[in-house]
């Protein structure tokens, strides 16, 4: 289908797309595309305007901060997957970026992109929960940081006001296991089901995908771990507070299954069980 009309403004620099978003109803950044543009061709959006960023390169980084990596919120999927300090310090992002899509997804998708939509199905948003990540935003009132916890707020919903740019993403360093298992009916899908999965403190932290209205953190499991549960019998209690949708790709009910059994298999890597 084609897009309902819309105007098309490039932006100059984070400043100037601050300030054409704030002259346009219902304006929306464009990054990598991904996720914007077949829902304008199915007309479930529509923008008055898209201010294209993807060629502001200065947001395009991935360098150590301290005890954090900082990621510009335009580094691919693709440089996030085979970037070497991601490996070495937070591999579960540059893992579960090799997860996102297809070839052509991830060399033009972009971590900010993903972040921003808002989908309780995609991958990252996920792994940057279970991370405890932080979000820095600039907006016209200046810049502010929120905690992956307070980011995802609905379905395609999130803690960024209409004139406001995500600008980077701080993840920790570890220094313990981690895993990503996700269910799919095909390689290129949406998960079913995802589990994240970083040891911390003799737990882990546990986070999961398509398991509610957002990327949720498995604090029952969290909490058995902490407890002295065993990883099997804290796996049990991955379903205990959420809400999955029933839809083509699977029940309620499955997905429930599913969060327990990839939990097991998640906690099981991510410990060394």
């Amino acid at each position: 289908m084609i897009p309902a009309p819309f105007e098309y403004e490039l932006a100059t620099s984070v400043e100037n797309a601050i300030e054409l978003l704030g002259q346009s109803e219902d304006a929306k950044l464009l990054a990598g595309g991904h996720s914007l543009l077949p829902l304008m061709r199915l007309r479930f959006a529509r923008p008055g305007a898209l201010v294209d960023i993807g060629r502001l390169a200065e947001l395009r980084y991935v360098r150590e901060d301290g005890d954090r990596i900082a990621i510009g919120a335009l580094a691919r999927h693709h440089d996030l997957e085979r970037d070497p300090i991601l490996a070495q310090h937070c591999g579960i992002v540059s893992y579960a970026a090799g997860l996102v899509g297809d070839p052509q997804v991830r060399h033009r998708g972009t971590i900010g992109g993903s972040a921003a939509h808002g989908d309780p199905a995609s991958d990252l948003p996920t792994v940057l929960l279970c991370v405890d990540a932080e979000f820095v935003v600039r907006g016209p009132e200046g810049e502010r940081t929120v905690a992956a916890a307070d980011f995802f707020t609905g379905v395609f919903e999130t803690a960024l006001g209409p004139r406001d740019v995500l600008i980077e993403i701080r993840v920790p360093k570890l220094t313990g296991g981690f895993a990503y298992e996700k269910f799919n009916r095909r390689a290129q899908d949406w998960a079913t089901v995802g589990i994240a999965a970083v040891a911390s403190n003799g737990g882990a932290k546990v986070a999961l995908t398509s398991m509610g209205a957002t990327p949720l953190r498995a604090s029952a499991v969290e909490q058995a771990l902490a407890g002295g549960a065993s990883p099997a019998d804290a796996a049990e209690k991955a379903d205990e507070g959420t809400d999955p949708p029933s839809d083509t790709n699977g029940s309620a009910d499955f997905r429930r299954h599913l969060a327990r059994v990839l939990t097991r298999r998640a906690l099981g890597q991510a410990l060394g069980g």
